[in-house]
């Protein structure tokens, strides 16, 4: 793909050039925890994609390019999300101001 396709599917995604690249570097399954993450939260993502698409893009984005995966996919593992998740994931500001934190 050349630089202008790349660059026209970013301002497609409202993110920057670097940003899309940052995500595509991450893999197909960079995102992988926040639909769980939600789950948890009672949060519903299909409604969410409908109602804020601009939000739930921008949460896969930093999902995606997190660096607290291990600490994450710990807590989802033993049921500790829920109570823990707003100590380091940078989606918590976001999740909170939906005002449907569990």
């Amino acid at each position: 793909m050349n630089s202008g396709d790349f660059a026209r599917i970013a301002q497609d995604l409202s993110v920057t050039p670097a940003e899309l690249d940052a995500v595509v570097r991450q893999g197909p399954h960079a995102s992988d925890e926040l639909p769980r993450l939600l789950k948890v939260l009672g949060i519903d993502e299909a409604t969410l994609s409908r109602t804020q698409p601009v939000l739930q893009r921008d949460m896969v984005r930093v999902c995606a390019v997190c660096q607290q995966k291990a600490l994450c996919n710990h807590d989802l593992d033993s049921g500790t999300l829920a109570q823990r998740y707003d100590e380091y994931c940078p989606n918590a500001p976001a999740i909170d101001g939906l005002g449907q934190k569990s």
